[in-house]
């Protein structure tokens, strides 16, 4: 039952004197031109000066919001009400056993368990716990678990885990027949693989394992190891020199191969190995050509190839495993100008291809023994479709997840013989959700050059589009990343209080293929700002909301976006949230040694070269701040985020202080335990939720809705 909040807007207190960073210009020359940074100071992050600077900002902020208190319990009651606390994952068959997850009422993390396969089924057998998150986490304020790999037989397991929120993971494995957690461990570990060679010395049974580490300052994952059961040290096996690149390694469903891959944004190569012979010789499928990606797969006699060498949009090729040189490529997928091929999974009997058709994904299945091919259709106007990962290569049955703006994450089983999908769970939305009070839509907003950019949205049924509504603008808009229509239970506690939530599908992303990538990157980076105002603009006009009424959002290269889309059009806007924004574009991308950097060259462009140095002085949110009035804003960062380091939006702030011309609020909270991806606990990731709404509803408050749509 939902309670309906009262319409009055809370106010944030107007006396409190926010602090001051002290300026200490320094100069800063490149290609002729001179910046001036007054607080390039803040880059000490170490110094107790900054830190005291933190602790003050954290201070005021919380003071700031002091009055949202009781509104952020209420959230935080709300919201948690609409969790199961107590739940289980749909488990997966994995040789003799049956794995699942689980959460515990009133634990941060998950448990990770086990039961085994019996004639009499597997329900009633005992249960193993494998890896209790919350035992690990104990005594720490920040606890992720990285990568998972159990071993063929099912005897070890290998994870790896952050304990401060740095992207700096470390392996650790268990021999699970004894209990034991075994001694060897790694740090800075990216990824990992088992041989298929476990149990060949029966005095250390353990097969032989293969990861990827990172370097210890930029984090790119650069060295690429083998662990064997009779190696006392790891031995190094390659190390990838090129700045732009990192290693990534993994085994096929098949079990036949051991892939690594070495990708940059623009460029791929693979290596191959028998999977039951880790000493063997590695072997180049295609050597790296600028431009060019491609992925590999294995079934039986054959490789599977699918690449980009003919288009963006991908084409899927296959090639003899004893010989795969391009002469004896045959094309199973070709390009096709309307349709990206995002990935391919084999298994024994199958191919699917995920694919994208005007932003929309879909799951083309095919038998390989016939060649039949059929598509699973759907009818939102706007979903989320992944094929889930089953480790069984002879699986009879495939798996996906579905989600769309108004239904919560689903999970199918699929007899691809029948064309029959079972539903095995939803996301349970506790507290009398009703997908029927919700109604989902996908519109499209004209460009400055007159392209259609995509916006999903989602509202309460018995919106009146009179403008009054306030709205949530999602935008993200790098990489290539698909911003997909998901689904959040926590965003009804908007959308029952009258919002409307809006996704700004801008250039840049990957949500109409690579080309909608390239059309947002580099030289035309600012396709992306513009389009994310167009899309506030069509907004306003198809009367969802009004000029003022919209909050902005956006994280890490979202927001960039929402940085410069304020220095723009600040006027569109009646409140701002930046989740640990790259906002300080220029000087970070001038700094090599710094994570992320050189790699992010082919995105954004090297600044060493003046072109691409005045172009992203063009648009650096932190370069292009002035004397103008911004929207109320909340900032947010990770004292411990080594993606966007916490002196970019500390300076931002710091910045935006001495010459904004309003009365605004300017809020900027740092979390001093966590690192790029907030909080790891999912109670205390709930509270930041709750923060952040009540800022949204003591900014623009709620709007009334129609007494006939509520429950």
């Amino acid at each position: 039952m939902r309670c309906d909040p009262p319409l009055n807007t809370l106010s944030l207190p107007s006396s409190l004197t926010p602090p001051i960073a002290p300026q200490r210009p320094k100069k800063l020359v490149a290609h002729g031109h001179t910046r001036v940074d007054p607080f390039h100071w803040l880059r000490k992050v170490k110094s107790t000066e900054v830190l005291d600077y933190l602790h003050a900002e954290n201070t005021y902020a919380e003071a700031m919001l002091a009055p949202t208190l009781p509104l952020q319990e209420t959230l935080y009651a709300e919201m948690l009400g609409r969790i199961q606390e107590a739940d289980l994952s749909v488990p997966t068959k994995f040789g003799a056993w049956m794995y699942y997850s689980r959460t515990v009422q009133g634990a941060q993390y998950a448990v990770h368990a086990r039961k085994r396969i019996t004639p009499a089924g597997w329900e009633t057998s005992p249960e193993e716990i494998l890896l209790d998150e919350n035992a690990e986490a104990a005594g720490k304020a920040f606890y992720e678990v990285g990568d998972y790999e159990i071993s063929p037989s099912g005897r070890f397991l290998a994870w790896t885990e952050d304990t401060r929120g740095q992207r700096s993971y470390r392996l650790r494995v268990r021999d699970l027949l004894r209990g034991k957690t075994l001694k060897l461990s790694h740090r800075g570990v990216v990824s990992l693989a088992w041989a298929e060679d476990e149990g060949q010395r029966p005095e250390d049974p353990r097969p032989t394992l293969f990861f990827v580490t990172g370097d210890a300052q930029t984090k790119r994952a650069c060295r690429f190891w083998r662990q064997g059961p009779a190696e006392a040290q790891p031995t190094l096996l390659f190390e990838e020199r090129d700045e732009r690149f990192n290693l990534y390694v993994a085994k096929t469903r098949s079990t036949g191969l051991l892939i690594l891959n070495s990708t940059s944004h623009t460029t791929s190569e693979s290596r191959i190995l028998p999977a039951n012979q880790p000493h063997g010789r590695w072997r180049i499928v295609a050597k790296r050509r600028a431009g060019v990606e491609y992925e590999v797969d294995h079934h039986s006699d054959k490789l599977f190839i699918r690449t980009n060498d003919l288009g963006p949009n991908f084409r899927l090729i296959e090639a003899p495993l004893a010989d795969w040189q391009p002469a004896n490529w045959i094309e199973r997928l070709p390009l096709r100008e309307d349709v990206v091929l995002e990935g391919v999974d084999l298994y024994r009997d199958w191919l699917i291809a995920t694919e994208r058709k005007r932003g929309i994904s879909q799951l083309s299945i095919t038998h390989l023994a016939s060649g039949d091919t059929h598509a699973i259709a759907f009818s939102d106007p706007a979903y989320v479709v992944d094929l889930e990962d089953l480790p069984e290569w002879e699986a009879p049955i495939l798996r996906y997840t579905y989600e769309s703006m108004t239904t919560p994450d689903s999970i199918y089983d699929y007899d691809p013989l029948t064309r029959q999908a079972t539903l095995l769970k939803r996301q349970p939305v506790l507290g009398g959700f009703d997908p029927a009070h919700y109604i989902s839509e996908r519109i499209s907003a004209p460009a400055a050059d007159g392209t259609m950019i995509p916006v999903s949205l989602v509202y309460r049924k018995g919106l009146i589009r009179d403008g009054k509504a306030p709205l949530w603008l999602d935008g993200y808009g790098a990489y290539g990343i698909v911003n997909d229509p998901w689904f959040s239970a926590t965003r009804l506690s908007l959308l029952d209080r009258g919002w409307v939530f809006a996704i700004a599908h801008v250039r840049g992303g990957g949500d109409l293929g690579q080309s909608w990538h390239e059309a947002g990157k580099l030289e035309d980076k600012r396709n992306s700002f513009t389009d994310y105002i167009a899309c506030a603009q069509t907004l306003i006009q198809q009367g969802f909301t009004s000029q003022g009424r919209i909050l902005a959002n956006g994280g890490s290269a979202g927001g960039l976006l929402i940085g410069a889309v304020l220095n723009m059009a600040p006027e569109l806007f009646g409140a701002a949230i930046l989740e640990v924004p790259f906002v300080d574009v220029l000087t970070t991308m001038l700094d090599p040694s710094l994570p992320l950097t050189v790699g992010e060259y082919e995105e954004w462009g090297n600044p060493a070269r003046k072109a691409d140095y005045k172009r992203i002085l063009g648009y650096s949110p932190y370069d292009n701040l002035a004397a103008r009035n911004y929207p109320p804003m909340l900032v947010e960062a990770g004292m411990h985020d080594n993606q966007v380091m916490i002196w970019e939006p500390a300076k931002y702030v710091a910045k935006l202080r001495t010459l904004k011309t309003d009365t605004n609020p300017l809020l900027f909270l740092t979390s001093l335990e966590a690192g790029h991806g907030g909080a790891s606990g999912r109670y205390d990731a709930l509270h930041e939720r709750a923060r952040q709404i009540a800022f949204a509803l003591a900014i623009l408050g709620p709007a009334r809705l129609p007494e006939s749509t509520l429950p």
